[in-house]
């Protein structure tokens, strides 16, 4: 597979002249070395995973950064934290822009980092897995939704034509080797791996803690720990719930997703597409996918938006939804590949609610036909 474009390359275009410093941060095997080496070839790059570099750079950051003075690419950037006071000095005097690009798959000791020395320095992006539209540009998307849910969107997949259930096994065994144990003291990793599948299981649930703690055999502190980690290492998110002076009786608490759905299908033990057919997670699968595009997207195409969900207490409910200039965007998803009229009527709840506030509510199927309606909008999977 020839290199992939990837959406976000508009946007470290236009700011790596407007700050002396650009940031990528991201899941580990998301592309980021194969990112900046494409991009910027007349940068150096230094891998501060390497023992050598990495001990150089502790131990005499002055004479390091000497030899590397510009147009360096720090990849792991976060391992070295005394690197980044240094950083902030070098870049203070020179006033160049672009002059250094860093990298990190660990984005809480990352940012930290960032927000303590480099406030104002920096332009921050975050590349994650293939989003659809890169892989519809590329001629990679598969035909069919079950497929790619189970495929996943980790680049490696694509480019090595990996089996994608050896590649899951494979990113498991390094993730919980590697990050996992350098970000927290897991006494029993098999536990931690269980609670990972049993995060995958509640996908697209309201986060209740007190079950997921009592089913994992484990106390609520060290689920909100262990949350924490997977969430700074890219591996789920919460999306939070909208609410305003609508009504008191609005669901307040978040829902868990996953960034990578190959991952989460993985975890369920689904291997194939055809696993997918009678699973009771089908349509939570469907709706992690159409979300976490959603959200790559965002970053990707560097838009600032925010998501929510919005759910009240009868039950009615908008899967994903933002703001814009004071008015919503709002969508319905359904895995379903035919359109009925009931797939309309959580949006039109909340249009009830909102009234003129809300600009557009399109529906998100299983199925491809994508077209305008009256009061609706509705797009086919592949976007």
């Amino acid at each position: 597979m020839s290199y992939v474009k990837r959406e976000i390359e508009a946007a470290i275009q236009s700011l790596s002249g407007k700050y002396p410093i650009l940031a990528i941060t991201g899941p580990r095997q998301s592309g980021k070395t194969t990112l900046l080496k494409s991009m910027f070839p007349g940068y150096q790059y230094v891998s501060l995973e390497d023992t050598n570099q990495r001990s150089f750079a502790q131990d005499d950051p002055v004479g390091f950064l000497k030899r590397y003075s510009e147009k360096i690419i720090f990849d792991e950037v976060q391992r070295v934290p005394n690197l980044f006071s240094f950083l902030q000095t070098i870049v203070d005097e020179s006033r160049q822009m672009g002059q250094f690009i860093l990298s990190g798959s660990q984005n809480f000791h990352l940012m930290e980092r960032i927000t303590q020395s480099l406030a104002g320095r920096v332009a921050i992006f975050k590349l994650l897995p293939f989003d659809n539209e890169e892989l519809k540009e590329a001629g990679l998307l598969p035909e069919d939704w079950k497929s790619l849910i189970v495929k996943g969107f980790y680049p490696a997949i694509y480019d090595r034509e990996l089996d994608s259930a050896i590649f899951y096994a494979n990113y498991l065994q390094t993730y919980i080797d590697r990050d996992v144990t350098e970000l927290t003291k897991v006494q029993d990793l098999k536990l931690f791996r269980n609670f990972l599948g049993l995060c995958a299981a509640r996908i697209g649930q309201m986060l209740n803690l007190s079950n997921l703690a009592n089913e994992c055999g484990i106390s609520q502190p060290t689920v909100k720990a262990w949350l924490s980690i997977l969430e700074s290492s890219y591996i789920v998110f919460q999306l939070q719930p909208y609410f305003e002076n609508f009504s008191k009786r609005i669901v307040k608490t978040p829902k868990l997703y996953f960034y990578d759905t190959g991952l989460a299908a993985f975890l369920l033990g689904l291997r194939k597409a055809e696993d997918l057919d009678n699973q009771t997670l089908v349509g939570s699968l469907f709706e992690n996918m159409v979300i976490a595009d959603a959200i790559k997207k965002n970053h990707h195409q560097y838009q600032l938006l925010d998501y929510w969900f919005w759910r009240d207490s009868n039950g009615a409910e908008i899967d994903l939804m933002t703001k814009r200039g004071g008015g919503f965007d709002i969508y319905e998803v359904k895995s379903t590949q035919t359109v009925l009229p009931q797939h309309f009527s959580g949006l039109d709840a909340f249009a009830g609610i909102a009234g003129d506030r809300v600009r557009t509510k399109t529906l998100i199927y299983g199925g491809t036909d994508t077209h305008d309606r009256t009061n609706y909008k509705v797009r086919g999977w592949v976007g």
